[in-house]
């Protein structure tokens, strides 16, 4: 029932991205309502089908296999590992050269699918932790998040990108757009994509977290790599040149200031861990 909800809700929010393209569109009247359309529909196909090749690029992943030595190759032995007992294909494994510690899942579908981890995480968790991370990641390619976060995130960055040239460069009553709707357009459209993302992507964390715990066989593992990443991801600020990206990430890296709630990619982490520790909690009182 709760997938059920979020992927109802999900489909609401992406129509409710398209709808503010059309929004933007109409700075142009008619005519600009129709570009939107067909420019927010190729901006959906593209990111339906190349949305994982961006997000790995701009994170400079390089994948990683079980002949590749040292740390690489055992993070690709965890991840089969953890994917058979899954039940799900072998996704590509990517490890990120960037500092800050934080990992991402990607892929239209389970089969087209990479976890990514960066180098700042590889050195800050232990065995248990890393085994929660990615059994989170792999909860959200099974789950088939990746996809739906992906084409978010392409959308929302998108939608930002025509927001800011409309309020440069558009918008006149000689080309038959409202200057009203117009203003309306340029100012509100880039808040709402950005609510719009952070509401689809929190939906979302809850059940990975969830499905993650039981992939790992344990809730501890995640419940110590938030605290450590919560930590750590405050200190560090991720040098992500697509921060319409953000909300792949297993937890929100920061940039150096504060963020607040309202914008957020995802659930305050206490909340998280609270509700990590009741379903260990549960689990031991079912056994008992």
């Amino acid at each position: 029932m709760t997938r059920f909800a979020n992927n109802f809700k999900t489909a609401i929010l992406l129509g409710g991205l398209m709808g503010l393209f059309l929004l933007v569109g109409s700075a142009w009247g008619p005519r600009g309502m129709t570009i939107a359309l067909i420019f927010g529909g190729l901006t959906n196909v593209i990111a339906f089908f190349f949305s994982d090749r961006i997000a790995l690029a701009s994170m400079r992943a390089q994948e990683v296999g079980p002949e590749t030595p040292g740390a690489g190759g055992h993070l690709y032995r965890m991840v089969d590992e953890l994917r058979q007992r899954a039940g799900m294909p072998m996704p590509k494994v990517c490890i990120c050269p960037h500092e800050a510690p934080n990992a991402f899942a990607t892929g239209r579908s389970p089969s087209k699918a990479a976890v990514a981890v960066t180098e700042g995480a590889m050195r800050l968790l232990n065995e248990e932790e890393m085994r929660g991370v990615i059994g989170h990641e792999l909860a959200h390619i099974k789950n088939r998040d990746t996809l739906i976060s992906c084409i978010a995130a392409t959308v929302a960055g998108v939608l930002a990108y025509l927001a800011q040239l409309a309020f440069w460069f558009g918008g006149s009553g000689r080309q038959g757009g409202n200057p009203i709707v117009f203003l309306i357009a340029a100012i509100l459209a880039p808040i709402g994509a950005v609510l719009i993302k952070a509401m689809i992507s929190r939906s979302r964390e809850y059940v990975a977290d969830h499905d993650g715990a039981v992939i790992a066989g344990s809730p501890n593992g995640l419940i110590s790599a938030l605290q450590k990443l919560e930590v750590y991801a405050a200190r560090i600020p991720m040098n992500n040149p697509n921060p319409a990206q953000n909300n792949l990430f297993i937890v929100e890296p920061f940039a150096g200031q504060s963020i607040t709630r309202l914008f957020a990619t995802h659930p305050p982490t206490e909340n998280r861990i609270v509700s990590l520790r009741r379903m260990g909690a549960q689990a031991v009182s079912g056994g008992v």
